[in-house]
C-alpha cells in the first residue's frame, strides 16, 4: 500500500495528520461539511483505500463539502466526476501533482495526475518504493 503526502492547492500547507493513523499510517485531514453539520474528517492516505473517520453522517449518494483546516478555502476542483457528474475534490501531492476523489459519498471515482510526468512520477514512485523497503 502506498501513502501519499498531500497540501492544500490554495494555501500550500500540509493536510496531513500523524497523530490520527488509519490504514497504519498519517491520514489526511479536511472540514466535512453537509447539511448545515460541520466535522474534522480524517482519511486513510493510503492510495485507494476508502476508510474515513467523522462524526458528520453523510449518507451514501450525497454530496459534501470540503475545506481546508488552515485556509477554510472550497476543496472542489474546478473537474466534473465522470462517473457520477459531483464535484471532484482536490489536493495536491507534496512532490507536484494532484489527487483528486469524488465529493459524492460512495462514489469511488479518484485519480492521480502528473504536470510534470518525468519529475513527479519519479518522487511518486520513489516513494512507492519506499513504503516496501
Amino acid at each position: 500500500m502506498i501513502s501519499v503526502s498531500v497540501k492544500c492547492p490554495h494555501c500550500g500547507k500540509s493536510l496531513m495528520e500523524p497523530k490520527k493513523k488509519l490504514d497504519n499510517t498519517a491520514s489526511i485531514l479536511v472540514h466535512l461539511s453537509y447539511a448545515g453539520k460541520n466535522a474534522p474528517l480524517y482519511m486513510s492516505s493510503a492510495y485507494g483505500s476508502y476508510l474515513v473517520d467523522t462524526s458528520v453522517g453523510v449518507p451514501i449518494g450525497k454530496i459534501a463539502g470540503f475545506r481546508c483546516p488552515k485556509c477554510k478555502a472550497d476543496l472542489k476542483s474546478t473537474r466534473k466526476c465522470d462517473v457520477c457528474g459531483a464535484q471532484m475534490v482536490a489536493f495536491d501531492l507534496k512532490e507536484g501533482g494532484q489527487v483528486q476523489i469524488c465529493s459524492r459519498r460512495g462514489c469511488k471515482k479518484h485519480l492521480l495526475e502528473f504536470q510534470n510526468p518525468d519529475g513527479e512520477l519519479q518522487a511518486f514512485y520513489k516513494s512507492y518504493v519506499k513504503a516496501f523497503k
